[in-house]
């Protein structure tokens, strides 16, 4: 048979559903009945669950048969059922798909016989492969083994799947929560399932823990696995109330992380015990931009229909680009647009930066999905009646490539030529989760339009006249999870055209300095962001709810002991200074951000 998973991990990120006996206790269905025998005596239950997971955006469904295996189904008085009843679960759950959507079968331990009696290997073998055989015969998609514990239920998995050598599968392991322990018992599940004689399409991670400690499961378990990874936890840790185990995790805490999970190199994303449609939903809004936003790495441009001009020299572009030319320290500030149409406030700041010796004031672009006044106003107002250098945030989200092209042609008009690309963050990070993200191409594919319009050359290899002044530039994240793929980006985005780095806010120093060693031949310059932090609310806001950005305990202590809310801003304005003084030797300025507007707490930074 075909691995349709295969196929579907390699074109891109699948969400995968969430739990099915979670949603059965919600119908008052409760532990004294066997969930999988519903699928005889409750289908249209059993289908609805389904029906909601493929309405919230799941691509992959899982059938109700995890405890389906004759040990745990006798219990029951359903041991000679094995057959029938995961033959019925596979078709309710191929009722609800569509031709797009794949069908897992569940295989979970078949756990121990009655009295406590442990079961001979032999008979472990022969309660899986039943198992197995029945999910072949109703023509499940792959096999998903879920919530492998330990080393004897991986090989017992392994050893029953060598037995159907055609027939895909995903072998989802639940690790230790102690990190120490954690790291040798992947390594040795790893050895198990490498030497397996039938290899898995993907190896998974479900159970067990929540979001935060899945992370830290997946980060020991990536650098191990040749596989991809599929990722589905617990929405949190269950509390008792009203005698019923609650999972109090919200869908927007459980997205946060499915998001880093994709960043980190995760292939799928779902859910465990205690989520349902609502988290599936939530994951799926977010996970599927941002998974077409990374897949965007690449563009095709037109060859020009004629010669290309040489590019305006670099040191001729703007006060900025001749300032990083000649390797003189610069300070910028940022200060994102409002949300209303009135810029007389952010014009006065822009005066008060510029009285400072501010060197050019950042722009944001829609940050954390947010709708405010156009950025591209906003730098025009504040260039020509402040008389301050703008840095302006270009996003890829919000427009097609002949859209942002405009925008680009617009800067030029305007002499807004110092431009920071970024890829933006996908809507559901923001107010307006609804909103449709475009990414036709990431900040490498824009750098290159941006280099090819500095050669006067247009996408559809059009000239445009003169050629465009920008001095484009690139974000970098020295906390990244993944600093391989980060250092790999960076270098494509100063192949595409970045002429400046900004990073994402520094706390941590010594990250900062060991991603700067490790670019160090790009010859690029570097300006490190700086967030002074307004309070101690701030601190653990940042800390908690801001991709990318990583604050120290330490940090968080001296933050705590200050008393006031003064108090603790001068605080903050301390850590900022001291992180400027470690780092000042190995980049070329800063971008201090002005927390809630405040440019009185950026230029105490600066002073």
């Amino acid at each position: 048979m075909s691995d349709l998973l295969k196929e579907k991990l390699d074109k891109r990120v699948l969400i995968f559903d969430g739990a099915i006996g979670t949603e059965l206790y919600k119908r008052d269905f409760f532990v004294n009945t066997s969930y999988e025998g519903l699928v005889l005596t409750n289908p249209e239950q059993v289908k609805e669950i389904h029906r909601n997971y493929i309405d919230a955006g799941a691509d992959v469904l899982t059938a109700n048969t995890y405890g389906a295996n004759r040990n745990k189904l006798r219990r029951f008085g359903l041991g000679d059922k094995v057959v029938e009843i995961n033959r019925v679960a596979v078709e309710l759950a191929r009722q609800c798909c569509g031709t797009e959507n794949l069908i897992g079968g569940s295989v979970g331990q078949i756990g121990e016989s009655s009295y406590g009696h442990p079961i001979s290997d032999e008979l472990a073998q022969e309660i899986i492969q039943e198992q197995i055989g029945a999910l072949k015969e109703a023509s499940v998609d792959f096999i998903i083994f879920e919530s492998l514990s330990t080393e004897k239920a991986v090989t017992d998995a392994l050893t029953a799947i060598a037995g159907f050598p055609k027939l895909p599968y995903l072998i989802s392991l639940t690790g230790p929560r102690e990190p120490d322990a954690g790291n040798q018992f992947w390594a040795n599940i790893m050895s198990q399932i490498k030497a397996a004689p039938h290899q898995p399409t993907a190896v998974g991670l479900n159970c067990g823990t929540g979001a935060e400690g899945m992370l830290s499961a997946l980060e020991s378990l990536l650098p191990l696995c040749p596989y991809p990874i599929v990722v589905q936890p617990n929405a949190g840790m269950p509390k008792s109330v009203d005698n019923r185990m609650i999972y109090m995790c919200s869908p927007e805490y459980l997205t946060t992380y499915a998001v880093r999970y994709v960043n980190l190199g995760a292939r799928g994303v779902g859910g465990c015990c205690g989520t349902g449609p609502e988290h599936i939903r939530d994951i799926a809004r977010s996970i599927r931009p941002l998974a077409k936003s990374m897949a965007k790495t690449t563009i095709e441009l037109s060859e020009p229909q004629l010669p290309t001009v040489e590019p305006v020299p670099l040191e001729q572009r703007s006060k900025l680009a001749a300032k990083l030319v000649r390797g003189e320290w610069v300070t910028t500030i940022e200060v994102t647009p409002p949300r209303g149409f009135a810029l007389g406030d952010v014009i006065e700041k822009a005066v008060q930066c510029r009285n400072a010796g501010v060197d050019a004031m950042n722009i944001p672009d829609g940050p954390r999905a947010s709708s405010r006044i156009s950025p591209l106003i906003t730098a025009i107002e504040i260039q020509e009646k402040a008389g301050l250098e703008v840095i302006l945030h270009f996003c890829c989200r919000d427009k097609n490539l002949i859209g942002m092209q405009a925008d680009l042609l617009g800067c030029a008009c305007k002499k807004i030529n110092n431009i920071l690309f970024i890829t933006g963050d996908p809507p559901k990070l923001g107010d307006y989760p609804f909103a449709s993200a475009v990414f036709d191409v990431d900040s490498i594919g824009i750098l290159k339009v941006q280099s090819r319009l500095n050669q006067g050359v247009d996408i559809g290899g059009k000239p445009i006249g003169a050629p465009t002044s920008f001095c484009g530039g690139a974000g970098a994240d020295p906390n990244s999870l993944d600093m391989k793929r980060e250092l790999l980006r960076l270098r494509q985005k100063v192949e595409a055209g970045a002429e400046f780095i900004i990073t994402q806010p520094v706390f941590s120093s010594e990250s900062l300095l060991e991603m700067l060693e490790k670019m160090s031949d790009l010859k690029v310059p570097v300006i490190a962001g700086i967030w002074p932090l307004a309070s101690y609310r701030n601190a653990e806001f940042m800390k908690n709810e801001v991709p990318g950005v990583v604050v120290p305990d330490e940090v968080m202590t001296r933050m705590a002991k200050a008393d006031s809310k003064e108090e603790q801003r001068q605080v903050g304005i301390a850590i900022a200074r001291e992180s400027i003084a470690k780092i000042r030797h190995a980049v070329q300025g800063v971008q201090v951000s002005a927390p809630f507007g405040n440019v009185n707490t950026a230029l105490e930074v600066l002073k």
